[in-house]
């Protein structure tokens, strides 16, 4: 993986950590360096757990192989929802547990 690619992928993990921003109502902590790990590890998430499904359950729909240099777009964006919401849930029980 070259420098470029890493790039386009960072941006793209960023935008679709924005988008997951907007479909829940929940902040990011951490400005934007928690914008660039939550966009990171939901399009990892959701490129993983797009090819489970693809293997294990045959979807096969057109929109989902929607892609900018080799990063699907709609499974990052539910993946970097996924991680928003997991580590948006995890700081709430942490802070009203005590």
């Amino acid at each position: 993986m070259d420098i470029l690619h890493l790039l386009i992928k960072l941006i793209i993990a960023i935008g679709c950590a924005a988008a997951a921003d907007l479909l829940l109502p929940r902040r990011i902590p951490g400005g934007l360096a928690g914008l660039i790990l939550v966009g990171l590890a939901g399009v990892w998430l959701g490129e993983r757990g797009f090819a489970l499904l693809r293997q294990q359950f045959g979807i096969n729909f057109d929109f989902l192989y929607w892609q900018i240099e080799g990063v699907l777009i709609i499974p990052a964006i539910v993946g970097s929802a996924i991680v928003l919401y997991v580590v948006t849930a995890f700081i709430r029980w942490a802070r009203y547990s005590s």
